[in-house]
């Protein structure tokens, strides 16, 4: 094996390390999207909100409804994220530009996929706060 041949498969683990590196991190953020969603999920069943507010169950199980979608989305993401991460190991024998660019084309998609599912959930998460914020209950309950 020449020099060029070592410093070519030492620039594609590089490459590929770094994309792998992508993934993880996309993975950590899945995983607390996961936990947040958790918490949304019994702060929305939970006995907290003033019962008096107009439309509060249709708010309510329109929030639920909306976080199955979410976990939903990000379970399918998570799913694409474990099978490009499967697919890098085919990187490695890239020899290519082209070989390479394919990867990186997928990858470019992956993580346009992971934005868009971070950002929907970000968006419901502010509204659930926003709202949920404003109709707590703002007494204690009385001593019996």
């Amino acid at each position: 094996m020449g020099t060029k041949d070592i410093r070519t498969k030492l620039d594609q683990t590089k490459k590929v390390e770094d994309l792998y590196w992508d993934t993880k991190h996309w993975k950590s953020m899945l995983k607390f999207m996961e936990d947040e969603i958790i918490f949304m999920e019994r702060l929305l069943s939970s006995y907290i909100f003033e019962p008096n507010t107009p439309n509060l169950f249709e708010r309510l199980q329109d929030y639920q409804k909306r976080l199955v979608m979410a976990k939903t989305e990000k379970g399918q993401v998570r799913i694409n994220i474990s099978k490009h991460e499967n697919d890098l190991a085919g990187m490695m024998e890239c020899t290519d530009s082209s070989c390479d660019s394919a990867y990186y084309q997928k990858h470019d998609r992956l993580k346009a996929e992971v934005v868009s599912c971070t950002e929907h959930f970000q968006i419901l998460k502010s509204e659930i706060f926003n709202y949920a914020g404003g109709i707590l209950k703002k007494r204690k309950p009385e001593p019996k």
